[in-house]
């Protein structure tokens, strides 16, 4: 299965052009914490402003071009991303473009949280995403994408046709017949936070779990909250920590 490849092309779709050429994964060698370019907060920036416009309108805008509300399927390109994200019906990026810009850069702001916040040593926490390599990266990868489409799914949004659409989506990313099958069960099994949370490997994955679900979901509907609440606690976060990750997927 596929995994790491499938979450590396959705981290470039919110990283756009600025992760085109830095690739994925190229940041093993900074240093723990260290933010690539101007900064989580400027390639959002960025971002919206080369896709703002009317809604719905995808790739081809262009910078400066005015309009109404940017929906997320339209800042991700209406990728599969933008797919599984613009589930959320209604919904506009508005506030909400840093945190799902906190996708591109899951690692880094999940140990920034624990500096900012934990306890214990380094070497106790597990490595961040972008310093993975190989069959660990595959793993920690199938753990965020799971982490993803649970909580993209906790509003019970997703129908019949929203998940076909989905997993074409994840096919045109390069989906082998492994992780095609994998999305589709992902799509249909039951919301188990505690079977989520024994994906965990260690408190990193812990942290990067949680943070991709803030990033996806809507803490003000309350079905969405709720899931949030019972994932920190199937990962056993402190709540103090959980507030910590929310912060920093908000930019804050």
């Amino acid at each position: 299965m596929n995994a790491s490849h499938i979450l590396k092309q959705l981290m470039n779709q919110v990283g756009g052009s600025q992760n085109q050429q830095q690739g994925y994964g190229n940041n093993a060698g900074q240093s723990q914490g260290q933010q690539q370019g101007g900064g989580l907060a400027d390639m959002v920036g960025g971002l919206v402003s080369q896709f703002t416009g009317g809604q719905g309108q995808g790739q081809g805008q262009k910078q400066g071009q005015s309009g109404g509300g940017l929906d997320v399927a339209s800042l991700l390109g209406g990728g599969a991303l933008g797919m599984l994200l613009g589930t959320k019906r209604g919904r506009s990026m508005g506030g909400s473009a840093l945190k799902y810009g906190a996708i591109a850069s899951i690692g880094m702001l999940a140990y920034k949280a624990w500096q900012n916040r934990g306890d214990g040593q380094p070497e106790q926490q597990g490595q961040p995403m972008e310093q993975l390599q190989g069959s660990d990266q595959e793993q920690r990868s199938t753990a965020l994408l799971q982490a993803m489409i649970m909580a993209a799914r906790a509003d019970g949004h997703i129908d019949d046709q929203e998940r076909s659409l989905i997993t074409e989506q994840i096919g045109q990313l390069g989906a082998d017949d492994e992780m095609n099958r994998w999305v589709q069960q992902q799509l249909q099994a039951p919301l188990d936070a505690h079977a989520l949370a024994a994906q965990a490997d260690s408190p990193q994955a812990a942290r990067e779990m949680y943070l991709i679900s803030v990033a996806v979901v809507d803490d003000q509907n309350a079905m969405e909250r709720a899931w949030l609440d019972q994932l920190g606690s199937a990962l056993g976060l402190e709540p103090e920590l959980c507030a910590e990750l929310e912060r920093q997927a908000a930019g804050q």
